[in-house]
């Protein structure tokens, strides 16, 4: 009786994707609060809260996301079969998390010019009201 390798190929991917997924957050967090600082103009306690929110969202999603694409249809039979599905899976999913990466990104930097924008017209009304 010929045994599948699927197990072994999901004993492979959970701890891969896991750990890709913690590196990225982790990564992306732990700079970010740099950005939550300026965008909440020095509030330290809001700005970790957010980042924390942000953080907290972005391991639920992806993770719930590898978990979602990890069934495997059919039956792998050799190891090759299995590098090459573990390969597809492993770097579709690593395409979808450098997407999350920069989605993330992105909203940094607009939240950054966002608050920017909020200075400069506090500023102006200041200046009108000659405060």
């Amino acid at each position: 009786m010929k045994t599948s390798l699927n197990f072994t190929a999901y004993l492979i991917y959970l701890p891969i994707v896991i750990v890709l997924t913690w590196y990225v957050a982790h990564t992306l967090f732990k700079n970010s609060k740099v950005f939550m600082l300026d965008i909440f103009n020095g509030r330290t306690d809001i700005a970790i809260s957010t980042n924390k929110l942000f953080e907290t969202g972005f391991y639920l999603l992806n993770l719930g996301f590898a978990l979602k694409i990890m069934e495997i249809v059919t039956v792998i039979e050799n190891s090759r079969s299995m590098l090459e599905i573990l390969s597809a899976k492993i770097g579709g999913f690593s395409i979808y998390l450098g997407i999350m990466l920069f989605f993330n990104l992105y909203l940094f930097f607009r939240g950054k010019r966002v608050a920017r924008q909020k200075a400069r017209l506090a500023e102006a009304v200041r200046t009108i009201d000659g405060r």
